[in-house]
């Protein structure tokens, strides 16, 4: 078969639907924010203007309702926890969690009564960033690890997450 091109044609992409839903997902992430000690002020660096989570189509909310990305950075504490999952059930399907930062992912050097010994006890964690505090480019290489996750992902997943006590 002989391939002729035809002039003023419009060149024809094939995809599915799962992977357009999504690329638009993957690209146009809005964060809760949550920080609750120093690595909540490495994570504020990452908004501005030398890091600029713009470009990645990454918008910082207040609102758990316009929310899809919460990230948790520094250390939880028990009376945070209800608050927290509070917050997490507010925010719509599908939605992450990004634990930023030592204390949030394992409590940290405060092994105590009244810290939580890492924040997937209290809601279920996608992607965890070690350190003591994360430099604004660990978290924005966790934005694109969260990216190909979401890429990856089935569009209508359903998570069915447990409803977890408070520890």
């Amino acid at each position: 078969m002989a391939q002729h091109q035809v002039e003023g044609a419009i060149p024809v992409a094939l995809t599915t639907v799962d992977k357009i839903v999504n690329w638009g997902r993957s690209n146009s992430l809005w964060v809760l924010t949550y920080g609750l000690a120093c690595c909540g002020i490495e994570m504020m660096a990452s908004g501005a203007s030398r890091y600029d989570f713009d470009r990645f189509g990454t918008i910082f909310r207040a609102s758990p309702r316009q929310a899809e990305v919460m990230v948790i950075a520094g250390t939880l504490t028990k009376k945070h926890a209800e608050f927290i999952r509070r917050l997490y059930d507010q925010m719509a399907e599908p939605k992450w969690v990004i634990s930023m930062g030592s204390c949030a992912n394992t409590g940290g050097m405060f092994n105590t009564y009244a810290t939580v010994q890492g924040a997937d006890r209290v809601v279920p964690v996608d992607l965890y960033l070690p350190g003591c505090a994360p430099r604004p480019e660990t978290l924005q290489y966790a934005v694109m690890m969260l990216q190909k996750k979401i890429r990856r992902e089935p569009a209508n997943r359903n998570r069915n997450v447990k409803q977890k006590r408070f520890v």
